[in-house]
């Protein structure tokens, strides 16, 4: 597991689901809350909180079909956000959150985004930069859902997987651009599973979930679809070591547009 995971992971089971349109908002607030920071001076950290700082966008309620299978959907938003009719660029941006985070954090955080290119490998090495450092960090992947095994394999597919690296798994549970986050991996002698905390309760055993590796590299790597990423959100004094080992890998540190509206073009 990641260091700080057991936190973040008490904070995922108060803060889910997720509200309409602020899945990376919700991730956000989990990786303040693994590192500690939980608010002061009467502020309170939730996804609303990140969201208003990352200017994120809502859109009306979404047709049936576009949550998760038995999600109903959550809109008792805490702040008052921008409204867009268009449901295809509400949300979160990669920059927005970064933003946000290390505002939030006063500074203490970093978020360093990483644009790709994703294999297997380029995977295994963030995420082992990630797990070497000293202090609380968390990995925030921007993924296309479409790409991911369903969130409720059975044990025969996991098993068939690490030991024999059999890739049938059940298909995927929905098809948009997502947020969740990346939280540790279980190795067997051919495959790696990723665990990822993500925001309804619906998606595996309370929003925790197994995909393989290849699975969330190409969801990573999101064809057909806007681009995606990795943030590295790590405490300030510790991001030149990610950077620097990250650079090494061959791994690009850039933003991406991931199709969200920017709330400044709201006017």
């Amino acid at each position: 597991m990641l260091p700080g995971a057991r936190a973040l992971l008490e904070a995922h089971g108060r803060e889910l689901p997720q509200r309409d349109d602020l899945c990376g908002a919700f991730c956000g607030a989990l990786a303040l809350r693994a590192a500690g920071i939980s608010g002061g001076r009467g502020e309170r950290i939730d996804q609303d909180a990140v969201a208003l700082a990352a200017g994120s966008v809502i859109s009306p309620p979404r047709a049936s079909g576009a949550l998760p299978l038995g999600e109903p959907g959550r809109r008792d938003y805490r702040l008052s956000l921008p409204v867009i009719e268009d449901s295809a660029l509400s949300g979160t941006t990669a920059s927005g959150l970064c933003r946000a985070l290390e505002e939030l954090s006063g500074g203490r955080l970093t978020a360093i985004p990483y644009s790709g290119p994703w294999s297997v490998s380029a995977l295994g090495g963030l995420f082992e930069v990630t797990a070497g450092l000293q202090r609380p960090a968390t990995l925030v992947a921007n993924l296309a859902t479409r790409q991911l095994w369903g969130a409720r394999p059975g044990i025969d597919q996991l098993l068939g997987y690490l030991f024999d690296g059999e890739q049938a798994g059940p298909p995927a549970d929905w098809d948009v651009g997502h947020f969740a986050c990346v939280i540790g991996r279980v190795r067997g002698p051919t495959g790696i599973l990723y665990g990822l905390a993500d925001t309804y309760p619906s998606l595996g055993r309370r929003g925790l979930h197994l995909q393989p590796q290849e699975r969330l590299a190409l969801a990573l790597e999101r064809p057909d679809m806007p681009p995606g990423g990795l943030l590295v959100i790590a405490f300030t004094e510790e991001a030149p070591a990610v950077r620097a080992r990250s650079a090494a890998m061959g791994l690009n540190e850039a933003l991406w547009d991931n199709g969200t509206v920017i709330r400044e073009m709201l006017g």
